[in-house]
């Protein structure tokens, strides 16, 4: 609920619950079911101030997630700055979730043997995945100055400037679907190749470390773009 605070107030002043209201229902790239998530999170923040806000409604959707080529992924990658494209990379191997990466520790790596420990986030189950030599070599060459891999800058910051670079991108190489990739695209990418890979759903949960099965079986409703 804190993030979807703060992501509202940077875009509007969240003592006026007309403009927030506004800001909600009028932004052009939000999706419903986020718009929904701001909605609430917006009430309980009314509630508690003591302020009168008519929440908005929106009916769940069911959306399939987009999922980009592999070459249009490794395009992206490839176009970043350093930082940027080892933590792309990292999320393309891994399937992690980008507060999963970003809270990632050294002492969570095994370069040598290529292994990862990946400490979940909303109520997933932990797990250790394999990396290749690739992410190894690149994380390695990232500066370690602190216990934390990516560093203590704040993750929404990092995706803002994602967001800067995949723009730029985007217009460069004349794709507009890269502007589509969102960090958490990278998970989906993932879910979506392990199950035409391996045909396996039980694989793929252990990869993305769902707890509910049914979160998983979305990705066998996916065409493989790989």
């Amino acid at each position: 609920m804190l993030k979807a605070l703060r992501i509202l107030g940077n875009r509007t002043d969240l003592e006026n619950p007309q403009l927030a209201r506004d800001t909600i229902a009028t932004h052009p790239t939000w999706s419903d079911a986020f718009k929904r998530n701001l909605s609430e999170a917006y009430r309980h923040y009314a509630e508690y101030r003591g302020l009168h806000f008519e929440k908005l409604v929106y009916k769940p959707v069911d959306k399939l997630p987009f999922i980009p080529t592999e070459q249009e992924l490794d395009s992206l990658i490839l176009a970043c700055g350093c930082k940027t494209s080892t933590v792309l990379q990292f999320l393309k191997e891994t399937g992690a979730r980008i507060g999963e990466a970003w809270s990632l520790k050294w002492a969570d790596l095994d370069l040598e043997r290529g292994i990862v420990t990946i400490t979940p986030e909303k109520g997933s189950y932990s797990r250790q995945l394999r990396i290749s030599p690739k992410i190894c070599t690149m994380l390695s060459r990232l500066a370690r100055k602190g216990s934390k891999v990516f560093g203590w800058a704040r993750v929404d910051s990092f995706r803002r400037e994602y967001e800067k670079q995949r723009k730029r991108i985007a217009q460069r190489l004349s794709n507009p679907r890269l502007c589509e990739i969102r960090l958490h695209t990278f998970r989906h990418w993932k879910a979506t190749y392990e199950y035409h890979k391996t045909k396996d759903i039980l694989h793929v949960q252990r990869i993305l470390g769902h707890r509910n099965i049914m979160h998983t079986m979305t990705y066998t409703r996916l065409v493989d773009t790989a």
